[in-house]
């Protein structure tokens, strides 16, 4: 009796993380209106903007993106993982990889976008290289080999440990 209880209980706190799904989709919104906030601002100097100052616009704008997806991927994988099954009628559009994100394949994709975002990041400062000091450059491209390293690392222990037990 009290340990069917206690695991419904603990079963039960599950919820406690929905509120913070909630958050990251406020946050979510706050991209949103980041985005536009970019678009406006730079829209009224389109014509007398550079190419590389409008290639870094848009590169901002990318990484913008890149971190909305991902926090689309975090919301709706990490509430669909840990919370509750997200339950939509037949005729309802889904995304075609709901409900097939694991925890380990999140935390993959998860660091397959952080290293987009780095990427894209250290691009501009390449862009920018004239106004960037050199110790900056070199520590922006240690610490992008070291999200691509740890990605790597990530997937290959992903692989020899988990492999076997996915049916994709």
């Amino acid at each position: 009796m009290i340990e069917r209880l206690l695991e419904r209980f603990l079963f039960g706190s599950r919820w406690i993380q929905a509120p913070l799904y909630v958050g990251l989709t406020l946050l979510l919104v706050a991209f949103v209106i980041k985005f536009f906030q970019e678009i406006l601002h730079s829209g009224g100097h389109i014509l007398e903007m550079r190419e590389q100052d409008l290639v870094l616009m848009a590169l901002s704008l990318i990484d913008l993106v890149l971190v909305a997806n991902l926090l689309v991927m975090v919301i709706i994988s990490g509430y669909e993982n840990f919370v509750s099954r997200i339950e939509t009628d037949d005729d309802t559009e889904t995304l075609a990889w709901v409900g097939k994100l694991d925890s380990g394949t999140l935390k993959l994709k998860v660091a397959a976008s952080i290293v987009a975002i780095s990427s894209i990041n250290l691009l501009k400062a390449f862009m920018n290289a004239e106004d960037t000091p050199n110790d900056k450059l070199l520590w922006l491209v240690v610490m992008h080999l070291t999200f691509v390293v740890s990605a790597l690392l990530m997937g290959l222990l992903d692989k020899l440990a988990f492999a076997g037990h996915r049916d994709h």
